[in-house]
């Protein structure tokens, strides 16, 4: 799956170095440690997903300008600080495969770092010169932290339904994705039809990070670049254990929690992912992929058949089959 979405980037060249000669502009600072931190981030830059969709979504309906790198780069911005906020929070040592960011500088340069990009999404909402677009980043940054803060709330309960996890991954990645959606076809349309690319973002979201509920139970650092079962050891707990602890009545319930506890605590990972598979949580959470992807899909049905509404469709089948 790595080709395919190669095959997408080659396809936006032109496009996506725009992008990335407007992000560039947009964090430039006169202090050095700031560029220099910066640097090193910008170095692990990931699929660069949100980018590629805002373009994507721009290339329906014409073709992208300065609003459209504008919108692209304030969202990965967005992206990256609430990553770095994320690392400092998790106490990670590993994003993408690298030593992430507190692990090199400390938790506090890398709080300053994330806040500095908060401040420089600001300034790019302003160039944009449009209330609309100040109404979705100032909602996506309130979902984010609202996101964040009722993870935490849960993992200190160590108790979630299915429904409040929903919520909360729209909340934590779909939003941002959704954002990306809307925002680049605004950027070039004026037209209603940017609500069908803000669902299927949101769709597209939620399946992406259901994705990343599968590699924290069957993914590895080399495989992912982070170590798998993170969030159970954290108590933050995903759809997989969810569903496989809400299916079962008070007394079983009860006797998995506890199965799931002791083997996190002795790290033998293989007896929880024995535990969620034997269960159902690893069969149930691919079904939920293949209905949030379905969802996506339907809401760009209106859209007129073109290169970019296929390389929409192959961005879903890229996260359906990632391995990363």
């Amino acid at each position: 799956m790595k080709k395919l979405i190669n095959k997408i980037s080659a396809e936006l060249e032109k496009e996506l170095q725009l992008y990335e000669s407007c992000l560039k502009t947009s964090l430039n600072s006169e202090v050095k440690l700031i560029n220099t931190v910066l640097k090193y981030i910008m170095k692990m830059k990931g699929k660069q997903f949100r980018p590629i969709l805002c373009i994507l979504s721009a290339k329906l309906e014409g073709e992208p300008n300065e609003k459209t790198y504008i919108s692209a780069a304030t969202v990965e911005m967005l992206h990256v600080a609430t990553l770095l906020h994320d690392d400092v929070v998790d106490d990670a040592g590993i994003r993408r495969g690298w030593p992430t960011t507190n692990s090199i500088w400390k938790s506090k340069l890398s709080i300053l770092i994330g806040d500095y990009m908060f401040s420089r999404s600001l300034n790019n909402i302003v160039k944009l010169k449009s209330l609309d677009s100040l109404e979705i980043l100032g909602s996506v940054s309130d979902r984010l932290s609202k996101g964040e803060i009722f993870q935490i709330e849960n993992s200190i309960k160590k108790n979630m339904s299915e429904a409040s996890y929903f919520k909360m991954i729209s909340d934590k990645t779909a939003s941002l994705i959704s954002a990306s959606c809307k925002l680049g076809m605004m950027s070039v349309s004026s037209g209603d039809k940017k609500n069908n690319l803000s669902r299927f973002g949101e769709y597209l979201g939620i399946s992406y990070q259901l994705k990343d509920d599968l590699f924290d139970v069957l993914g590895n650092i080399k495989e992912i670049g982070k170590p798998s079962n993170l969030d159970l050891k954290k108590n933050m707990l995903t759809l997989p254990y969810i569903h496989v602890i809400n299916s079962l009545d008070k007394k079983n319930k009860k006797k998995i929690i506890n199965q799931l506890k002791y083997y996190s605590k002795k790290n033998e990972l293989k007896e929880i992912k024995r535990i969620i598979i034997n269960n159902g949580g690893i069969e149930y959470t691919n079904n939920k992929i293949l209905e949030f992807t379905k969802k996506a899909k339907n809401e760009i049905r209106s859209f007129k058949d073109s290169k970019y509404k296929k390389l929409l469709i192959d961005m879903l089948e890229f996260n359906i089959n990632r391995k990363y």
